[in-house]
């Protein structure tokens, strides 16, 4: 019993090694960093307003577009600007706490998200298979519903692995990465963390695959039934409208892939970084470019909403 509490009480904070250890290197990785968070909440923030404003992007689609926005920015803001405090201050030391309370936002917000695809793409397919009744079948209250079963799955996937770690003691205070993740924190644990991991393992693959099933479903009912229109151009219109969320489906699935489908913690530790920078900072840059630049409705309300802004402030 007293060597537990030894060994409990000897680590009480980790070490953030980050992603690299050449001070010029991290330099320049904190330069890319800042300046992509920074023009991902400009992008997300500017999506946000505009749904929020417009009212002629008032349907299901910008809803959760707007929620996927919010997503992406606090995904980004749950790492991103604490590993550029520990690049510009040098104390790479982070209590268990903090390193836990990070695991949980970012774990929460990316598993929300998951959700938040799989619940968009059946949004398509309602557009697109039951276009007459869509507005009925997606109407507030549905999706007001929808983004709370997002937000409530999100964190039953995260709380019984996280109520878990919580219970471990730690050995070794060594963190390979640039934020707290799950991997490195089990591998320094000195408890047995076999089901831990496994439990770890299975909450990641089911979300995956369930959602995965969902979103290649929904879209195998919209092919098939653009396919069947007559018309050419309708074709071509209803895939150009489909393939930004595709886009951005594969960006973030295609990267799980490379990032949490591993072996054991103990065994293997080896965490793609760079994929994992990508997640972090790139993807939310990204998608609300591939969404505003493929959407004529959110491209024309951003101009619209330009013009006021430059008209009221030349009259004043």
């Amino acid at each position: 019993m007293k060597s537990v509490m030894r060994n409990h009480s000897a680590i009480t904070t980790f070490i953030i090694m980050g992603l690299t250890n050449d001070p010029q290197l991290e330099i320049l990785v904190s330069a890319f960093l800042f300046i992509t968070c920074m023009l991902s909440v400009v992008g997300n923030l500017t999506i946000i307003s505009l749904i929020l404003v417009d009212s002629h992007l008032k349907t299901a689609m910008y809803f959760f577009l707007q929620n996927f926005s919010f997503l992406e920015l606090s995904f980004t803001k749950a790492c991103i600007p604490a590993y550029l405090y520990i690049i510009s201050s040098g104390d790479r030391a982070i209590t268990i706490k903090a390193c836990f309370s990070q695991i949980f936002f970012v774990v929460l917000f990316g598993a929300t998200e998951f959700f938040l695809l799989a619940v968009m793409s059946y949004d398509r397919y309602v557009a697109i298979c039951k276009p007459l009744h869509y507005v009925t079948i997606m109407n507030s209250r549905v999706c007001r519903n929808l983004i709370l079963c997002c937000w409530v799955s999100g964190l039953l996937v995260i709380l019984p692995p996280l109520g878990l770690s919580l219970q471990l003691e730690f050995c070794d205070s060594v963190i390979e990465h640039f934020y707290c993740d799950a991997s490195p924190i089990l591998k320094n644990s000195c408890s047995e963390t076999w089901f831990t991991e496994q439990l770890v393992i299975v909450c990641a693959v089911l979300t995956f695959i369930m959602m995965l099933f969902c979103v290649v479903l929904s879209y195998i009912y919209i092919v098939s039934m653009v396919l069947r229109s007559p018309s050419a151009q309708q074709r071509k219109k209803a895939f150009s409208t489909r393939s930004s969320h595709m886009i951005v489906v594969s960006i973030t699935y295609g990267s799980c892939i490379f990032m949490y489908i591993k072996p054991s913690a103990k065994d293997e530790v080896a965490i793609n970084k760079a994929v994992s920078l990508l997640t972090m900072s790139v993807a939310p840059l990204l998608n609300p470019f591939i969404y505003t630049l493929r959407n004529k409705q959110v491209k024309q309300s951003f101009h619209d909403t330009l013009k006021t802004f430059v008209f009221h402030s030349k009259k004043q």
